[in-house]
């Protein structure tokens, strides 16, 4: 792998060790995919508010587990969405699921 510094030159060496996933991008990242699956502003998503109150079906629900299990190599129940029906508690389940506490907990 090729890493490139600051000053523009290229170093070889191996890849960055990935960083433990915050509250704070798991939210951001799944209200960018309900952003997406209802067609809605991502302002507009709170992250407390049910995701069936956007408009987000059973369809869309599949599809963002699908979504979840490719972007963090997870498996997870086809009924998360449902399981767990808010950003903030996807948020806590994927957290959970990385072995990590929320935020304040």
């Amino acid at each position: 792998m090729i890493d490139t510094t600051t000053d523009g030159s290229a170093q070889t060496g191996p890849a960055s060790t990935p960083q433990p996933h915050t509250a704070e991008s798991l939210a951001g990242w799944l209200i960018g995919r309900v952003a997406a699956y209802t067609r809605l502003p991502a302002a507009e998503i709170d992250p407390a508010e049910p995701l069936t109150g956007y408009g987000l079906d059973s369809v869309a629900a599949l599809s963002l587990c699908g979504d979840i299990e490719d972007e963090f190599d997870l498996i997870v129940e086809p009924t998360v969405a449902w399981d767990h029906p808010t950003v903030e508690a996807l948020v806590g389940y994927l957290l959970g699921e990385f072995g990590q506490q929320p935020d304040g907990a």
